[in-house]
């Protein structure tokens, strides 16, 4: 074998392998996100709420828009079940929080983790770059259902009606545990 051929041989086997596509639809390991005033949101503790888990940077203007867009959909659909956590994951997002809330004014809740943890749970390598936001939708079962990194045509222009069906779509048209357990509490006196 020519020399030019075993070094690029060798060359080549160095180059790691492409990853291999997260697991959809997969069980939803347990996942923390660190929060500025304190403690953890656990995602074990959202179950029977049909869940956007939103991995962004704080800086990313795409990410941002995101954060606007479901802020308005949190609003509407959080009363049916719907619950939209973010984590920052660049570094020093526990300091980069705080003014991302005060700017973009969510109104869900948004922590921080570290990236490698968020590539852990989004099933992609870590030495990969990520298309940010990463948007993770979890059913009420707990198990992850849809994953959509930055570049995926849901967040094209119309975005926001994509993701409201999208929404619409897992909340299907029965109503959150709690709102079924109050109407047999009402229906009860």
């Amino acid at each position: 074998m020519p020399l030019r051929s075993i070094a690029f041989s060798a060359l080549v086997s160095l180059i790691p392998l492409a990853p291999a596509a997260a697991q959809i639809p997969r069980k939803s390991p347990e996942y923390a996100i660190n929060m500025n005033q304190g403690g953890q949101i656990l995602l074990s503790t959202q179950r029977g709420k049909v869940v956007a888990l939103l991995f962004i940077l704080t800086t990313c203007g795409h990410c941002q828009k995101v954060t606007q867009t479901l802020t308005g959909i949190q609003k509407e659909f959080g009363p049916r079940g719907f619950q939209t956590i973010a984590a920052a994951i660049e570094d020093g997002s526990a300091r980069n929080v705080p003014g991302f809330v005060q700017q973009f004014k969510p109104s869900f809740p948004v922590g921080y983790t570290p990236r490698d943890s968020a590539s852990e749970y989004l099933q992609q390598s870590s030495i990969v770059p990520m298309m940010m936001p990463q948007l993770v939708f979890i059913d009420r079962a707990g198990t992850i259902v849809a994953k959509h990194p930055g570049d995926d045509p849901i967040f094209n222009d119309g975005a926001e009606k994509s993701l409201r069906a999208k929404i619409e779509s897992l909340l299907g048209s029965s109503p959150a545990p709690a709102a079924k357990k109050k109407a047999a509490t009402s229906a009860k006196k």
